[in-house]
Parts: C-alpha cells; structure tokens; sequence
C-alpha cells in the first residue's frame, strides 16, 4: 500500500519496509579529445591569380550591366555571359585548380621520391 504523502508511483521504487531499491549507475564515458590537425587551405599563388582574375570578370559583369540604355547589347548580351564565366566557370576553376607534381617512383628501399630527369 501507498502511505500518505507519498506519489503513487513511488511504490515502484520502495520495497517493503520503505526500503529503496538500488538502481544501477549510468556510466558516463568521456569521449577522448581528438586533436584536430589544422590543414591550410592549399592555394597556391597560382590559385589566387585564377580567382582574381574571376572577381574581375564579375565586376566587369556588374559594370556593363549598369550601361545605359538598358536594352543595349552591353547589358543583354555581354554583361550575362562574363557575370557566368565569372561565376560559373573562373571562380570554381581556381578553387579547384592544382598543380601537377612529378610522378613518385618507388625505389629500392621501399620509400618513394620523386622521379629525376636522366639524360
């Protein structure tokens, strides 16, 4: 029976006798910390160049769209097609442009260098 004062669904949890049942203890586990190596962007001075070159084609873009009249063959025709390339084509090639590196040739010992020219 429940005692006064008591919830009813505190008798889950008591046994005769008042006496409290042991429940069994969560273990937390700490997850360990990974360390997080910090990698630079690989952009070379190539890359920048690529990507400077499309921030020029889209501000040209913008700058014929603005030509008056605004019918004019400048903002139809020009300002669209350099506003893409700018965007489209320029800017997503200079992100992902790399430049090549010699091809690795694995030598004697196991370990690879890279390949020398011989004459």
């Amino acid at each position: 029976m429940v005692e006064p004062g008591v919830p009813p669904n505190a008798g889950l949890f008591i046994e005769s006798g008042l006496k409290e049942k042991s429940m069994a203890r969560v273990s937390s586990k700490v997850a360990a910390k990974k360390k997080v190596a910090f990698v630079p962007l690989p952009f070379t001075k190539r890359n920048y160049q690529i990507l400077g070159l499309g921030i020029v084609l889209i501000v040209a873009g913008y700058i014929a769209l603005s030509q008056q009249p605004w019918d004019g063959t400048m903002p139809l025709v020009v300002a669209p097609i350099l506003l893409v390339l700018g965007y489209c084509v320029v800017i997503p090639y200079g992100i992902l442009y790399r430049e090549k590196s010699a091809p690795m040739q694995p030598s004697a010992e196991g370990m690879s260098q890279p390949q020398t020219k011989q004459s």
